[in-house]
């Protein structure tokens, strides 16, 4: 029993360590990192879309384009953001890629994802402001 129990502990610590957290950043873009912007900012402009006309409350908003920030810095640089913790976002370093712009824009957006409202008017942090914010890291990736 105590066997399996260590298995299930190294096996779990072989994952995390393996996702990058605090390692360098793989430095091969995607073959179309274009497309991918692409992509990823018209994702976004559609929860701006959906937002401003009602269909999306501001929390719902907020944790979409947050995700969205995290799936594109996967896509675009290997580094299993989705995954990570705003800790482990924060310590992430290399390849000349905005990092920190990452961080912050899933950070600010904390509060209002993990509001326990559903109103657009209970957060302090605007949706446009974040869709601005995550389309400032979209298009700021090389």
């Amino acid at each position: 029993m105590g066997a399996w129990y260590t298995c299930v502990f190294l096996a779990t610590r072989r994952q995390r360590a393996a996702r990058g957290a605090k390692g360098a950043v793989p430095s091969t873009p995607p073959p179309d990192l274009r497309g991918l912007q692409r992509d990823y900012l018209e994702r976004i402009d559609a929860v701006a879309l959906e937002a401003g006309a009602g269909i999306r409350y501001a929390r719902s908003s907020h944790q979409e384009l947050s995700l969205l920030i995290r799936s594109f810095v996967r896509d675009a640089s290997g580094v299993d953001a989705p995954r990570m913790t705003l800790a482990e976002l924060r310590a992430v370093t290399g390849a000349g890629q905005p990092f920190s712009a990452v961080a912050d824009a899933v950070g600010r957006s904390y509060p209002a994802a993990f509001a326990a409202g559903a109103a657009p008017d209970q957060t302090a942090y605007a949706v446009p402001d974040a869709v601005e914010a995550a389309s400032d890291v979209v298009r700021s990736w090389k």
